[in-house]
């Protein structure tokens, strides 16, 4: 293990048996670097100013405020439900309790758990899609999961929100490869396995 780069925000580990793959998660307040040994200094220094820039992306992506929130839902609802599902309000909520969003269609209003903010975001896409279909149709009745399956990803996202609730896993992170200049994949690219704590989007050589 070598602390390295403000010790107190992040952690670069160095490993032997990791020879094709750098990766990057949260842990608490820090951020963990998982390097190769054989990385030199300047590559280590390389590879953490990129690693945390992804990080970072992922985090704006994954954590929208209420206004792009709203905005997401919009063009959900267009692509999805034909424009008919037409939200008044759209917004993070801290008091769901167990539940992973909530909407009255008496006034329109869709509120999302808390809960949901930091998952992939195609996750986050099916709880808004559940949540418009709600105001189209009372209930959990045939005419709403056919309105709520037109989101290709229902069945996979219903599957991590239950993996999630049963492990109490919100872990994060990245995987890189060397020579990779792309993004880190948020929206799934990935392995499906529920949980899977990284993205991975390439490897050193």
């Amino acid at each position: 293990m070598h602390p390295s780069h403000d010790a107190a925000l992040v952690e670069v580990r160095r490993s032997r048996k990791r020879t094709r793959t750098v990766s990057a998660w949260r842990d608490g307040d820090r951020t963990v670097i998982a390097i190769p040994a054989r990385f030199s200094r300047a590559e280590e220094k390389e590879w953490v100013q990129r690693m945390v820039g992804r990080l970072a992306d992922q985090d704006r992506r994954r954590r929208p405020s209420d206004e792009q929130l709203a905005r997401r839902a919009a063009d959900l609802s267009q692509r999805f439900l034909d424009g008919r599902a037409r939200p008044t309000s759209v917004r993070w909520s801290s008091n769901q309790g167990r539940r992973w969003g909530s909407c009255t269609p008496s006034d329109g209003t869709i509120r999302i758990s808390d809960r949901v903010r930091g998952m992939p975001s195609w996750v986050l896409d099916y709880v808004l899609v559940h949540e418009l279909a709600h105001l189209l149709h009372i209930g959990h009745g045939p005419e709403f999961w056919a309105a709520v399956e037109r989101y290709p990803r229902t069945a996979r996202a219903r599957g991590f929100l239950e993996g999630y609730s049963y492990r109490g896993d919100g872990s994060g992170g990245a995987e890189a490869g060397e020579g990779d200049d792309g993004g880190a994949d948020v929206d799934g690219g990935g392995p499906d396995a529920v949980g899977d704590p990284g993205v991975r989007d390439g490897q050193l050589f």
